[in-house]
């Protein structure tokens, strides 16, 4: 009797084994999602395959996401132009749970710890807490700058403390709001300046910057000392005394601090502004071929790849932190919008929408390594970025 039940055992455990050997079996520090802006889709990536897996619809308007990913990695939050809020299992390939918390919405963030997700919102304006687990809304902050009067929010980032710093861009602030308790978030303001339209993190969490649309110069607050108030920095930045043409609003969320400087897009000039970390006192000016959007370093700081607005949105540059000049001028396809680099840093991918395909290149040799045929392509986000601050 015993031996019988062994035997039963032993074969019901062989069984099991093979199931699991049946399963495909991967981790997740290599995945990414790649955005589908037209279509509601979005096509999820393996970088070391550099190959495409599972592709997921229903996710509504995408003509402006973006992502964040939970701490493990598993799990991508998708923030939607239509104020849906989409939570993705990147293993098993499927959409977890999806909410629509505004009517018009850009971009999000995750906290410190990851329990809370942070959708900032157009309309209403204000920012809106969720639990990461469940989606359920746990509170929010509603931008009321003055009485009656509400602000559309933008650069949304996560800061150190569970704290989120962001602009509003009809009221000219920056707020900080403290999530220790994320039903109750405590909310500290600061004067910044003429319509900041965007803004970011340095990489160690210490600074937040807005750029000024209204204004030349970008504001600074010190998360350190935040009592000291916003100053103004960099007041020459921008689109100076003559009134440029503004094709595309840079993202400040792709400028890059690498080799001790800022490498920041210049409104409406052809030039790449470069500053220096510590001081935040320009240093130079980077030539480059157009408006650019997205100035973007290497893991390594050694690089700063730089894609334009239109009508140069066919190129992209590369410039060399040491040198201080551009290396190499590429033609990736029609219509770059967005670039992201390998977790190490050995290739970049760079979406070519109108061409409805994602290229890769070595970016040591500049080599093109392949491409992904993908619909509509725009953003791409690696599961790397839930390791970092203000991603």
């Amino acid at each position: 009797m015993r031996s019988s039940l062994q035997t039963l055992l032993l074969g019901l455990l062989s069984l099991l084994l093979a199931g699991c050997a049946g399963s495909p079996v991967r981790g997740t520090g290599d995945l990414g999602l790649i955005i589908e802006r037209a279509s509601g889709h979005v096509t999820l990536v393996n970088t070391s395959s550099r190959a495409a897996y599972a592709r997921i619809g229903g996710l509504g308007d995408l003509s402006h996401a973006s992502v964040v990913y939970s701490r493990d990695a598993r799990y991508a939050y998708v923030f939607g132009r239509d104020g849906g809020l989409t939570k993705i299992d990147l293993l098993d390939a499927l959409i977890v749970k999806r909410v629509i918390q505004s009517g018009n919405a850009i971009g999000g963030s995750i906290s410190q710890d990851g329990r809370i997700v942070v959708a900032q919102n157009y309309t209403p304006g204000g920012i809106k807490a969720f639990d990461s687990e469940t989606l359920e809304l746990l509170s929010e902050v509603p931008a009321e700058y003055a009485p009656g009067r509400f602000s559309k929010v933008v650069g949304l980032a996560d800061v150190p403390g569970n704290k989120f710093a962001y602009a509003l861009f009809d009221g000219g602030e920056i707020w900080v709001s403290d999530f220790s308790d994320p039903k109750r978030p405590v909310t500290k303001r600061y004067p910044a300046g003429q319509q900041p339209y965007d803004g970011l993190v340095t990489p160690d969490g210490r600074h937040y910057l807005a750029g000024l649309f209204g204004e030349d110069g970008i504001a600074l607050l010190d998360l350190w000392q935040p009592e000291k108030g916003a100053r103004k920095i960099l007041e020459k930045y921008g689109r100076g005394e003559e009134k440029l043409p503004v094709f595309k609003l840079p993202h400040l969320r792709g400028w890059s601090v690498a080799a001790g400087r800022a490498w920041l897009p210049a409104i409406g000039r052809h030039e790449v502004l470069v500053a220096d970390a510590a001081s935040w006192k320009e240093t130079g000016r980077v030539a480059v071929k157009g408006q650019p959007v997205f100035v973007m370093a290497s893991p390594d700081g050694r690089q700063i790849w730089v894609n334009f607005a239109f009508p140069d949105n066919g190129w992209v540059q590369v410039i060399d932190t040491l040198s201080g000049q551009v290396v190499q001028t590429l033609q990736p396809g029609k219509a770059v919008l967005h670039m992201e680099f390998t977790p190490r840093g050995e290739a970049v991918w760079l979406s070519a929408r109108d061409d409805n395909r994602v290229v890769i290149y070595d970016t040591r040799t500049f080599a093109r390594l392949g491409e992904i045929p993908v619909d509509a392509p725009s953003g791409i986000f690696f599961t790397s970025r839930a390791a970092r601050i203000g991603l």
